[in-house]
């Protein structure tokens, strides 16, 4: 019997985050999930990243409820979500209980697989929720942040898909946030950790540097299990391959996807006006859909190259581009090479900006990347550079901890600063997350005039 390959379709999730930063609403969705249900994917990736953020900041939608019908019209593949280990969907360290009851609260409201990684591949971040998911009932799967440096070679990869192993993953996924890993080097990867881990293996990466799909059939080759990719009317550019296309690639090579074609046409047919949408309201910016070589030397996510764009444009410096994306991989050397994912990745890419604009290295340093030097956000990857960490922090100590370690709990205070507009545990879980955003959304819920701003009525009498 020929292998069967699986698939995961990421557009109701990272296919939408990576080109419409995450502004589609679950009406474009309801209409089609039935009919995705039925073609024969593995899992459908609906939930985590920027989801929660956007539906409360943007959408407003609730997010829980967003995930409740999912689950009510999906009723064969998986429902899978990505979850930031310690920072679950924010950007911070949030305290053990926080965690506890967030993945709790996500498998009981549908989720099957919980894709956990941490942005710097400190195993220590994910043990809170890797344990928590296991209790609730739900399906681990870790996640490598593959990146590249001195220090990011293939054994430092499969010795930590083992740890991950022993920390309790039903599966491991490699995650290549900036398209980066190239079609050789994961033909090796993905051998050597298949070798030494007896876990499925799953691929994740994006098209941003034009060699995704060869690196997903190499992959394929080598004994990766599942596959991510996107429906065509959101694939490619900074999405993932296209997944009529892999699935009919893959079938003519031998391989079982499992996957019905008329049901993928139908599915496509479906988001095609929606992606026209989009791009006529401009949201759907051109940029996001072309080849960035430029990635594969900076190893610069599609993201971050945009964000760089947009903040250079605002300051008013767009010609420091170049100067920009060339400082970006010295600071991150600086830093230990810590990957570039969310947070870091805006993190490194901030201060690559403030070292070129203010005209002296360091000069201008962020609060989070004091905290990172700090070691609050986890043990970097390398040694960080001894002479910058002077610059940034002095002599102060870092912590050598894991960091939730020294956060007190906090779901009790936060019920009670909530408790006027909360209804449910999910309620006071929006609040823990995005504060900000979550008073708003649930205030405006519970009472008609939130959002009427204050009127202050001269009275004149006279006497």
């Amino acid at each position: 019997m020929s292998k069967q390959i699986k698939f995961t379709e990421t557009v109701l999730r990272d296919g939408q985050q990576s080109q419409i930063a995450t502004r589609m609403p679950i009406e474009d969705m309801l209409p089609i999930l039935e009919t995705m249900d039925k073609a024969g994917y593995y899992a459908l990736e609906v939930w985590g990243g920027a989801t929660f953020d956007s539906c409360l900041r943007y959408l407003n939608e609730d997010p829980w409820e967003r995930l409740r019908t999912f689950r009510a019209h999906v009723k064969n593949a998986k429902l899978q979500m990505l979850l930031r280990g310690q920072n679950l969907l924010g950007y911070r360290n949030y305290a053990d209980d926080i965690v506890e009851e967030f993945v709790k609260k996500s498998v009981e409201n549908g989720i099957d697989v919980l894709r956990i990684f941490d942005a710097l591949n400190d195993v220590r971040n994910l043990q809170t929720s890797i344990r928590a998911a296991k209790e609730a009932g739900g399906e681990v799967q870790a996640a490598i942040c593959y990146t590249t440096s001195e220090v990011h070679t293939i054994p430092y990869f499969v010795n930590l898909a083992k740890e991950m192993a022993k920390a309790g993953a039903d599966t491991i996924c490699i995650k290549d946030m900036a398209g980066v890993l190239e079609p050789g080097i994961a033909s090796e990867l993905v051998g050597e950790i298949k070798a030494a881990v007896d876990l499925p293996l799953e691929v994740h990466t994006h098209c941003t540097a034009g060699i995704a799909e060869m690196t997903l059939l190499n992959s394929v080759k080598a004994g990766a299990d599942i596959i991510d990719t996107a429906i065509s009317a959101f694939a490619g550019g900074t999405s993932q391959p296209c997944t009529e296309s892999m699935a009919i690639a893959l079938e003519g090579m031998g391989y079982e996807t499992g996957l019905d074609l008329d049901a993928l046409e139908a599915i496509a047919k479906h988001f095609a006006p929606v992606r026209a949408h989009f791009k006529e309201i401009g949201q759907l910016n051109p940029k996001v859909m072309e080849v960035e070589p430029k990635a594969l030397l900076y190893k610069v996510p599609g993201g971050m190259l945009s964000n760089l764009i947009s903040n250079l444009a605002d300051l008013g410096v767009s010609d420091k581009y170049n100067e920009v994306l060339a400082e970006v991989p010295r600071v991150r050397a600086d830093l230990g090479y810590p990957p570039l994912v969310t947070p870091l990745s805006q993190m490194v890419g901030s201060q690559a900006l403030m070292n070129v604009v203010s005209g002296a290295r360091y000069k201008v340093v962020p609060n989070e990347i004091k905290d990172y030097v700090r070691g609050q956000y986890g043990k970097s990857p390398a040694p960080i550079d001894p002479e910058v960490k002077q610059m940034i922090i002095g002599d102060e100590e870092p912590i050598t901890c894991r960091p939730a370690d020294l956060i007190e709990p906090q779901l009790p205070r936060i019920r009670e600063e909530i408790k006027q507009y909360a209804k449910t545990e999910e309620d006071v879980l929006d609040y823990a997350l995005f504060p900000d955003q979550a008073r708003d959304f649930l205030g405006r819920r519970e009472d008609p005039f939130y959002d009427v701003p204050v009127q202050e009525v001269e009275v004149s009498i006279e006497v």
